[in-house]
């Protein structure tokens, strides 16, 4: 469906948190530009101290590229009309709405109203109701106009270069702030590892109890450096695979994992000091994107923003080597008292047909509905 040739008004879509949840937020505001036959400016990235982030969507991804790839499909600006700017944009905050929250109906007369508006898209929007013109936009979007700039594409592929092949790409969560968020409690952990623990817990305390126990067998408690080598180990991975670790700062107990598999690296063991220290997180996460997209093999142990973009944009490109770790399987199996050879065979069962193919992972909307 062609392009009207009169736009509706200006959005701005506004994204927080980190590298791969705003991209997703970004690709999700660009199908409801087109959707409100609204013009969309270019996004506004939080800047969060949390992250160690400064830089932008120009800083991460290809402007100019993005522009070129939606002509036609969605109307882009890099700069407002002065008579648009002055004002400043009308926040629609889209984050606190419950249930199904359709943008048609609630956010189209802000539009109409203040010409100019930004927003957050909520994860509860109406997609079945998007005509297919708009489902096009924000899978082209997604898996076709953002790439990341030329300097840290060409840094992105000398880091994959420097990795020995055939490789794994592991994506390990186990920082404080992710202990603390999942309120569960580990036993055993160094004194360093449980004070950084109870430093980012704030008010949310751990679960006690049997509160404790059917959380942690509901598969809610991130696995353990420790616990995702023996994972590894029980599906056949040998000790000498190379693994490139793509994590973020403050990995804690490690030493689980390095001591059954030693061919580790990082961006930081890749790259050279001076190059590591002028990186922010945003630049950071976006090496180990691009890296995990064309690695040989790729598994996560957790299913957040970034396993689901790579998982989604891996099967995009045929790459079905993609696994995420049962965190739920594991529990249950301990729970029942397994140990040893016969927790390494159900664990080996357990994860026999938990390949993932992308589907429902990002964009499910993007991915035919097939079965092999």
């Amino acid at each position: 469906m062609a392009l009207p040739a009169k736009t509706n008004g200006y959005i701005r879509v506004d994204c927080y948190g980190g590298l791969n949840q705003m991209r997703r937020d970004f690709c999700d505001g660009v199908g409801i530009a087109r959707l409100l036959n609204a013009t969309l400016v270019l996004p506004k990235f939080e800047v969060a101290a949390y992250w160690n982030e400064s830089s932008g969507f120009a800083d991460v991804f290809d402007v100019d590229y993005f522009i070129q790839q939606m002509h036609g499909f969605v109307q882009v600006v890099k700069e407002l009309p002065l008579e648009i700017a002055s004002k400043g944009p009308f926040q629609v905050d889209c984050r606190k709405r419950k249930g199904q929250f359709d943008y048609i109906e609630a956010v189209l007369p802000s539009l109409h109203k203040h010409r100019y508006i930004s927003l957050t898209p909520a994860m509860s929007q109406r997609r079945d109701r998007y005509p297919l013109y708009a489902k096009a936009v924000f899978c082209h979007a997604c898996y076709k106009a953002i790439r990341l700039t030329y300097a840290l594409e060409k840094k992105a592929a000398e880091l994959l270069k420097a990795i020995p092949k055939p490789f794994l790409a592991l994506h390990l969560r186990f920082e404080p702030d992710m202990v603390a968020y999942s309120q569960c409690e580990y036993p055993g952990l160094s004194p360093s590892s449980m004070k950084a623990i109870e430093a980012a817990r704030g008010d949310r305390r751990p679960w006690t109890g049997e509160a404790a126990r059917v959380w942690w067998n509901r598969g809610k408690c991130p696995l353990t450096p420790h616990e995702t080598a023996f994972i590894l180990q029980a599906l056949g991975i040998p000790r000498n695979t190379t693994i490139y670790l793509a994590a973020g700062d403050g990995l804690m107990e490690m030493e689980g994992l390095k001591s059954a598999y030693s061919n580790i690296f990082t961006k930081s063991s890749l790259l050279s000091g001076e190059d590591f220290r002028g990186m922010h997180g945003n630049t950071k996460a976006a090496l180990d994107y691009y890296v995990s997209i064309n690695s040989d093999s790729y598994i996560a142990t957790y299913f957040g923003n970034m396993d689901k973009m790579v998982a989604a944009m891996r099967a995009f490109k045929g790459m079905h080597r993609t696994l995420f770790l049962s965190r739920r399987a594991f529990a249950q199996l301990i729970s029942k008292g397994l140990k040893g050879k016969q927790l390494r065979r159900e664990l080996w069962r357990a994860h026999l047909e938990d390949f993932s193919l992308g589907r429902g992972s990002a964009l499910p909307d993007c991915f035919c509905e097939f079965k092999l």
